[in-house]
């Protein structure tokens, strides 16, 4: 059995649930909602039982566990390219994602599924504060929300607008009629294997059966130069959509071109979605007033003097690391870089700090920072100082030493943060407390 199969259509059979993160979680819920009981799996199993459930590990015993049930479902981080998703498989197992089964049976007018490698979140974020300001109850799905089909969040909103990320789009058989994609750039090649099925995988949401109209940002190159993997629905978001909806994005107050391309595309998906006040401006400008932005993106700190320090910890790709000095570009800029190592070419991302005018300071940080150093050194032929720091404290402490006045303190690292923190939340609870040390306000 292989999708499309809904979460109703699991009501009599034996299911497993492989991996209990977030959404795993969520999965177990839903089906203990259902009055079923799934085997549990995870590759490192917690230390007490989930649900009143016990947790086998994937290596000792949970694989052969899994492979007795007719439905597994996945978690996103679990790659379906691992060679146990392909066990499985063989097995006859039907191997799903818990997003896929929610969108098999959702009402397909009243959800958007939206992703990018960078802008996903905020342009979710945004489309969900201007649903929610022009009278509508709408709520965010994915990292920066819940699962969907998870019941503890009570009744379904009129809409919901699903950040979607590559490890999502491939366990989708359908999609919803409306669909986003806010940039492309190399990232995740460890889940995918290589750039070009990374560029597969994502661009795929765009070709879905279910899809009506697929909105592309068309100030995106490389975008543009995969125009043949976004099917026949696509309708480019261009640079005088953007240059138009001025005369209301800046209501949101949020810094940087690439926040107001996010702008563009968020109003093209309420467009998309049939609502009415989305072609008015002075309605979306009443909408967009109030929005905070997200944690974490280009978020202020607070100021030293007149240095201010800035946390960017959602950066985890060249591609918001660049967006992110494009916002501070006539200001000097202390960035903090460095992380997971997923082996993404970082030249990109040289190229754009050695083309800075204002005064450029980058500190590298383990495990990847080094690699990024070594760009920066070569392609700037040693005009853009980089310092190398054991740690994101002693990075902090020589990005704040050198900050001249009317600096930015930037951690937009350009990589994840496993292996040093739990997440990129820890990590950016990490900076703010470095920032503390050096005088931000608390």
């Amino acid at each position: 059995m292989r999708q499309p199969i809904s979460w109703s259509a699991l009501a009599d059979a034996s299911v497993g649930v492989w991996g209990l993160g977030v959404e795993g979680r969520a999965s177990v819920r839903r089906l203990a909602a259902m009055g079923r009981v799934p085997v549990l799996v995870d590759d490192a199993p917690p230390a007490s039982e989930v649900e009143g459930l016990e947790v086998l590990a994937t290596r000792s015993g949970g694989l052969d566990a899994l492979t007795a049930c007719e439905v597994v479902v996945k978690s996103p981080g679990i790659s379906r390219y691992r060679p146990e998703v392909a066990r499985l498989e063989a097995a006859g197992v039907a191997v799903c994602g818990g997003l896929g089964l929610f969108v098999a049976e959702a009402d397909p007018s009243r959800v958007a599924c939206i992703t990018g490698t960078k802008g996903k979140s905020t342009t979710t974020a945004l489309a969900v504060h201007l649903l929610n300001g022009l009278g509508y109850d709408a709520r965010a799905a994915g990292n920066i929300g819940q699962p969907p089909w998870d019941p503890a969040h009570g009744p379904d909103p009129d809409y919901w607008v699903v950040e979607t990320s590559s490890f999502q789009v491939p366990d989708l058989a359908r999609g919803p009629h409306v669909v986003a994609v806010t940039s492309l750039s190399p990232d995740h090649l460890d889940w995918h294997g290589t750039v070009e099925r990374y560029y597969a995988d994502k661009l795929s949401l765009c070709t879905k059966p279910g899809v009506w109209v697929a909105l592309v940002d068309g100030t995106d190159a490389r975008l543009r130069a995969h125009g043949d993997l976004l099917g026949p629905h696509l309708r480019w978001v261009t640079a005088e959509h953007v240059e138009r909806d001025a005369a209301w994005s800046g209501s949101l107050g949020l810094p940087g071109p690439h926040n107001a391309r996010n702008a563009s595309v968020a109003r093209a998906v309420l467009v998309g979605l049939g609502v009415a006040a989305a072609s008015d401006d002075q309605a979306l400008a009443a909408a967009a007033e109030g929005f905070d932005g997200l944690p974490s993106r280009c978020q202020s700190l607070g100021r030293v003097g007149s240095v201010e320090f800035v946390d960017d910890g959602l950066s985890t790709n060249v591609l918001p690391a660049q967006a992110a000095l494009g916002a501070y570009a006539e200001r000097p800029v202390a960035l903090l870089v460095g992380g997971h190592d997923r082996g993404v070419d970082y030249a990109p991302l040289g190229r754009t700090i050695a083309a800075r005018q204002s005064p450029t300071l980058v500190v590298t940080m383990p495990e990847n920072g080094a690699r990024i150093g070594a760009e920066v050194r070569a392609l700037s032929n040693g005009r853009i100082e980089v310092v190398d720091a054991p740690n994101l404290d002693a990075a902090v402490d020589a990005a704040f030493a050198w900050a001249p006045e009317g600096s930015v303190v930037l951690l937009s690292p350009a990589a994840p943060s496993f292996g040093r923190f739990a997440d990129y939340r820890e990590r950016s609870a990490a900076f703010a407390a470095a920032a503390a040390r050096c005088g931000v306000p608390s």
